[in-house]
């Protein structure tokens, strides 16, 4: 059996796990003592697991995360609210079954961000369709999208994501283009899908930020009444790595001088 000509027909029919394993299997003998019907129950599984790992890179890729974040790294041990239990079982995703909500609140480098991004990751590798945008550019987006006439198109796509992540919500001014933006996004997303609001801003003062009592109230009680709400204290975690790490190198300067 000419074994090369069998792995080219597998990567031009685009079975390229399939393609992987058997070369693997060939070069290295393994699985020899498998039957026919184990055999290819093998190779198929390698496909499947190929392809799931594919569409998992690429919604990755598509969400447009800032950094790498996951939740088995996230940092328990420093003083800042956030309860283990509670946040991992926001990690296993019920919230989006039930169509829910989350707000992270706190002052700069209490890692919002990261958490946020880390249930991103988490919901790409479980194969929900994610987005994550810094707030102030996604409405710039918005009001480029409206100047072009692809106001439509750009709401359709929001409307696709299963779960929308909004960075660094209120630090920009609300003007009537965005306060409506932010109101049809919300509506998009309402019982549809679920959303991530990662926010220095209080939940109490969101009503003035977002201005005009009327829409306010109505995008306040779309995301706030069913979302879970963790406030984040504490001093920033990068000014505090560097605080350590400040330290470790003057006790390694001091043991230096010492050991001359």
């Amino acid at each position: 059996m000419n074994h090369k000509n069998t792995i080219e027909k597998m990567k031009q029919m685009r079975l390229l796990g399939m393609a992987d394993c058997y070369y693997q299997s060939t070069q290295n003998h393994l699985y020899e003592d498998y039957t026919t019907d184990q055999y290819l129950a093998l190779l198929i599984d390698q496909e499947c697991e190929s392809r799931q790992q594919k569409k998992i890179n690429n919604l990755i890729k598509s969400a447009g995360y800032k950094i790498n974040a996951s939740i088995t790294n996230v940092d328990y041990t420093a003083h800042r609210g956030l309860n283990k239990n509670e946040f991992e079982r926001l990690a296993s995703l019920d919230f989006m079954t039930r169509k829910e909500n989350i707000i992270f609140t706190g002052a700069t480098g209490t890692g919002k961000s990261y958490l946020a991004q880390a249930i991103g990751y988490e919901s790409c590798k479980r194969v929900f369709k994610t987005l994550y945008v810094n707030t102030s550019k996604f409405m710039e987006q918005v009001k480029v999208a409206k100047l072009e006439g692809s106001y439509a198109k750009f709401l359709d796509k929001i409307d696709k994501q299963q779960l929308l992540i909004l960075d660094d919500f209120g630090l920009f001014e609300f003007d009537n283009t965005t306060r409506q933006a932010l109101m049809d996004i919300v509506e998009a997303k309402y019982d549809k899908g679920s959303m991530i609001i990662a926010s220095q801003i209080p939940v109490s003062n969101w009503h003035q930020l977002i201005g005009e009592g009327t829409i306010a109230d109505a995008i306040l009680d779309r995301v706030v009444n069913a979302a879970h709400r963790i406030n984040l204290t504490g001093e920033s975690l990068r000014k505090n790595r560097v605080k350590n790490l400040k330290k470790i190198m003057s006790n390694f300067e001091t043991k230096s001088a010492k050991s001359y």
